[in-house]
């Protein structure tokens, strides 16, 4: 392939070829690389694996929930209590593994001050995982 420089091809202007024997040189090389190299990463070692029976260990972490009533009242799962046994079972709670899931259940009239001190009491006490229950809308 011969490129001009837009001249006319007077015969005494140099033409410019690609020499191609070098790029067919370094394809050749790559080519017999790849031949020596491919079986050797294909070769495996032939082994019997024992069999065994594999169950994951699926612990599902328990779940409290915090209801807060419109009167500002606080309930464990079902049990009423006040802001310092909050505090101290959810400190409890903290130190288990896995850590159970807090679920906030705040009644639509109740202030949002309420549903927040029961917030900050998980975070004081270390919960990572806090939720809040709602009733969908029909």
């Amino acid at each position: 392939m011969a490129f001009g420089n837009g001249l006319e091809d007077t015969g005494d202007t140099e033409m410019s070829e690609i020499n191609m024997i070098p790029l067919v040189d370094i394809m050749l090389v790559l080519l017999i690389i790849f031949i020596i190299t491919v079986p050797v990463m294909t070769h495996s070692v032939k082994l019997d694996l024992p069999r065994a029976a594999n169950q994951p260990n699926v612990v599902e972490p328990r779940t409290v929930t915090i209801a807060v009533t419109a009167a500002g009242g606080l309930h464990w799962n079902e049990d009423r209590i006040d802001y310092e046994t909050l505090e101290a079972r959810l400190i409890q709670i903290a130190s288990e593994e896995p850590q159970p899931e807090i679920h906030v259940r705040g009644d639509r009239s109740v202030e949002y001050e309420q549903v927040v001190k029961v917030m900050a009491a998980a975070q004081r006490a270390g919960m990572q995982k806090l939720g809040f229950v709602t009733d969908p809308q029909p």
